[in-house]
């Protein structure tokens, strides 16, 4: 059974490795502008991080059948060999130390993110008001007088010459 935590800890190891590499590819496209590329990026950040959930859910229930009482793999570790508890921890620290690299990572990709979407909003805002009809109070309505001009959004102009 600690053989199987052990593997069980080392393949979370490596998947936060990888989530750490594709959460740095998805970067580098947001930095490129590459809309059509960070897409299936992001699809496979969510895919893996699925099976590192699946992972987790299996160890947690590993180490309830070592013991019924624990939560988690630390509280179990008393009860090991020393080589393999310094392997576990080893294991464990590792896995800390990524957990904080992909969580930077994921803080800067939604920063740059919300800029870039912050970016292209303004630019949009920006065309529609230059293709708007402007604001002109100096037109008469159809009954002779100043017209009010209470939207600036473009309508229907009707009338006769």
């Amino acid at each position: 059974m600690m053989h199987r935590i052990q593997e069980n800890l080392s393949r979370q190891h490596k998947g936060m490795q990888l989530l750490l590499v594709l959460l740095e590819e998805e970067f580098s496209r947001l930095m490129d502008r590459n809309a059509k590329g960070v897409t299936p990026i992001e699809l496979s950040i969510q895919e893996l991080m699925r099976q590192l959930a699946n992972e987790r859910v299996c160890l947690k229930a590993m180490v309830k059948a070592i013991d019924p009482m624990a939560e988690r793999v630390r509280t179990i570790l008393p009860i090991l060999e020393e080589e393999r508890r310094t392997a576990i921890e080893e294991l464990l620290q590792q896995i800390d130390s990524d957990e904080q690299q992909c969580g930077m990572q994921a803080h800067k990709n939604q920063q740059l993110a919300l800029a870039l979407y912050d970016q292209s909003t303004n630019l949009l805002n920006f065309m529609h008001k230059q293709i708007s009809p402007p604001e002109n109070k100096d037109a008469y309505s159809a009954k002779g007088r100043y017209a009010k001009v209470n939207n600036r959004q473009p309508a229907l102009v009707r009338g006769s010459f």
